[in-house]
């Protein structure tokens, strides 16, 4: 069976950790490290991480203090590279996991099974499931070929050819991206179900609402891409001022010369990857009608 480590970023997650660590000593097929990145945690997150650490050889920690001044998603990459730089186990997939996470036992087994038969197989995941109701239920507005940033398991040739996560706003978007660029299969997996012990926020507030708009622009979007985007997503979510403020965040990105996160290239085989993939909704959507 395949081998793999899994990196979790945690800052302040006293209330969900043991849920998470529990789940994960449950699996079928156990990790070959688990490094818990506690970044500058003030409430008990550091304890619950030492307690497992000393029942589980495999579990260690990382103590670490991102800057401030990260923007959402950086943060939590740069959390993610601290304990990057710990693993010192051979593996065949690297995971990064939210800490407010359960996993279901066959988890890891049943992702492993995915890239032992599937060499091109580059990022795996199931879905997410948030407590409605007194019911589990489904979480994913995004479309079903993507796997959630709280869950990502990446094949190690995968990753290599990536060189990591961008350290971005809209990094599990960029990942998928450049995953495909290099020639990799983005795979969900249904049956599995994670229930996210979070609800999952807007992430439209005053303080984020220009970083979609960014976020495009950093991966080389262009305009028309981002204008449909963001349009989608402001009439799915029924926000028309989202549509505004994102594009004026592109704007305010393209004004500054704000750094990209991907290079020419990938930024070119990005935008035809898109404009495909809106072509072949526009024509289904046609079929249908006609």
């Amino acid at each position: 069976m395949l081998k793999y480590s899994v990196i979790i970023p945690a800052h302040n997650e006293g209330e969900y950790l043991s849920g998470l660590l529990d789940s994960l000593a449950g699996q079928s097929l156990l990790p070959q490290q688990a490094i818990i990145v506690n970044d500058h945690s003030s409430d008990q997150t550091e304890n619950i991480i030492d307690e497992y650490a000393t029942k589980f050889p495999w579990i260690s920690k990382v103590n670490s203090l991102t800057q401030a001044s990260r923007l959402p998603g950086s943060k939590v990459v740069a959390a993610f590279e601290k304990g990057l730089e710990k693993i010192d186990q051979p593996f065949d997939f690297i995971v990064k996991l939210d800490a407010d996470l359960i996993l279901p036992p066959q988890y890891f087994e049943k992702v492993a099974n995915v890239f032992k038969q599937n060499p091109k197989a580059g990022i795996v995941g199931g879905f997410a499931y948030e407590l409605e109701n007194d019911q589990w239920e489904l979480n994913h507005p995004m479309g079903k070929d993507h796997v959630r940033g709280a869950f990502k398991s990446y094949s190690k040739s995968c990753f290599e050819k990536m060189n990591g996560l961008r350290c971005s706003i809209g990094w599990d978007t960029i990942d998928e991206l450049l995953c495909r660029f290099h020639g990799f299969e983005v795979i969900t997996l249904p049956e599995l179900k994670v229930k996210h012990l979070r609800p999952t926020g807007s992430s439209y507030s005053k303080k984020a609402k220009y970083l979609q708009g960014q976020a495009m622009y950093k991966m080389r979007y262009g305009l028309g891409i981002a204008f449909l985007s963001m349009a989608k997503v402001s009439w799915k979510q029924k926000k028309p001022g989202y549509l505004l403020d994102s594009m004026l965040g592109y704007l305010m990105a393209w004004l500054k010369n704000t750094e990209k996160a991907v290079n020419s290239r990938e930024g070119q085989f990005i935008r035809d990857y898109r404009w495909k993939n809106i072509f072949k909704k526009i024509s289904g959507k046609s079929s249908e009608i006609s």
